[in-house]
């Protein structure tokens, strides 16, 4: 069986900070029809040809997740990981990340398994940047 594309759903406080932060803090592509918020309803970003991320009010998760518990933010279940090519190209990315509303849980640095940094969003999802090692 193929799936594609695969969706991640993340909980949103703010459909504005989130819209700008994914497209211009972190340069995806948002696609959709625009709703009368002025933002495309529902709210998704294209990471590559396999994988979208798709935001959504937190109020609007209960119909989905039932009797589970959307996480506080600072509480993490994933890490949306992004390989990258060069040192540069992650510190930039983390960069952009910060001056859009990040917040840096660890600046890049070597690791045994490669060059990585990580942030949380503006509602505490968190991304590591990797750079594997050559």
């Amino acid at each position: 069986m193929k799936f594609s594309p695969i969706i991640v759903s993340l909980p949103i406080a703010d459909r504005g900070v989130s819209y700008r932060f994914y497209r211009d803090g972190l340069g995806l592509e948002p696609f959709g029809e625009i709703a009368e918020d002025g933002y495309p309803e529902p709210l998704q970003f294209t990471l590559n040809d396999g994988l979208r991320i798709m935001l959504i009010p937190t109020g609007g998760f209960g119909w989905v997740i039932g009797d589970n518990q959307v996480a506080v933010p600072g509480q993490s279940e994933c890490i949306i990981g992004v390989d990258l090519e060069t040192r540069a190209e992650a510190d930039n990315f983390v960069e952009r990340a910060r001056e859009a509303g990040a917040r840096i849980v660890t600046a890049p640095q070597p690791q045994p398994w490669g060059y990585t940094g990580s942030f949380a969003d503006p509602d505490g999802h968190l991304w590591m940047v990797t750079v594997p090692p050559s």
